[in-house]
């Protein structure tokens, strides 16, 4: 399955957003509700709840994409985020704030990263293990018009 690459950077936005709040504010209760998504987005990426607003709101008034990327390393850049927010919530939650503080920041640093520059630090860790182990995967596709 193929993705419209916009779709994962319009979720890094928001995650962004839902990040910056929840550490401007020390949630771990809004931390873990976004590890709630990555972990919906990881099992799905077009069903978690930021591809369906994506999909529903924003797409339809775009051109179709000119490329499309593989899934693959979608769902593993989600994965990586729900492992750092995981860690991050049980930080604010658990009474170690530092590592609430870290952790959230780390996972809010790469959400920047892909929204405002396109750089999915978890595709990229995905692709370069599959060259490493010689399984090289295309990370992106021409879209085949229609």
């Amino acid at each position: 399955m193929l993705l419209d690459p916009r779709g994962p950077r319009f979720a890094a936005a928001l995650t962004t957003v839902v990040l910056a709040v929840a550490l401007v504010t020390g949630s771990g209760w809004l931390v873990l509700a976004q590890a709630v998504v990555f972990a919906l987005t990881a099992a799905h990426p077009r069903l978690g709840p930021y591809g369906l607003l994506f999909r529903a709101l924003v797409a339809p008034r775009l051109s179709p994409p000119a490329e499309l990327e593989p899934v693959a390393p979608v769902r593993f850049a989600q994965l990586v985020g729900l492992a750092f927010a995981t860690v991050g919530a049980a930080g604010w939650l658990g009474g170690v704030p530092l590592l609430g503080l870290v952790a959230t920041a780390a996972a809010l640093a790469a959400a920047f990263l892909n929204a405002a520059f396109g750089l999915c630090l978890g595709c990229e860790g995905y692709l370069a293990f599959r060259r490493l182990t010689g399984r090289p995967l295309a990370a992106r596709t021409p879209a085949r018009p229609g």
